[in-house]
């Protein structure tokens, strides 16, 4: 039997360093080329979404991260406007930064303190205001 036709699925991850900024990049193609957005994409065939997460944080800004810790699932069909997207949203606490490189196809990655005032790509805006709000929890 062969398989359903199904969204696809992605996966975004949410860092915040030491001083509560968090980790964006600016999207370098489109949808919403020169956007703020956090680092993510689309998981590869044999990989797990946690994997997915670690390898595009490092591809798209040159930083490693460990200790993911799930936020959401997000399945708007609407959240892409490339087609139906379901993205795995995972949230990642740094003591120290480090100096974020964009690569792939991030045209740059920056801390940013204020995020609140940018205006993000697809849901982003959501996906870090749940993610503070589970920090906050802590």
């Amino acid at each position: 039997m062969p398989l359903p036709a199904t969204p696809a699925l992605t996966t975004d991850c949410v860092i915040f360093d030491g001083r509560g900024r968090v980790l964006l990049i600016r999207r370098g193609h489109p949808p919403f080329a020169g956007a703020y957005a956090l680092p993510g994409g689309f998981v590869e065939i044999g990989e797990t979404v946690e994997a997915a997460c670690r390898r595009e944080v490092d591809e798209e800004a040159g930083i490693g991260v460990s200790g993911l810790r799930l936020v959401g699932v997000y399945s708007d069909p609407t959240r892409d406007p490339r087609g139906h997207t379901v993205s795995v949203a995972y949230l990642s606490m740094l003591r120290h930064g480090g100096i974020p490189k964009a690569g792939s196809d991030a045209a740059a990655a920056e801390w940013v303190s204020d995020w609140r005032a940018l205006p993000l790509a697809f849901d982003h805006a959501r996906i870090i205001a749940d993610a503070e709000a589970l920090k906050g929890s802590d």
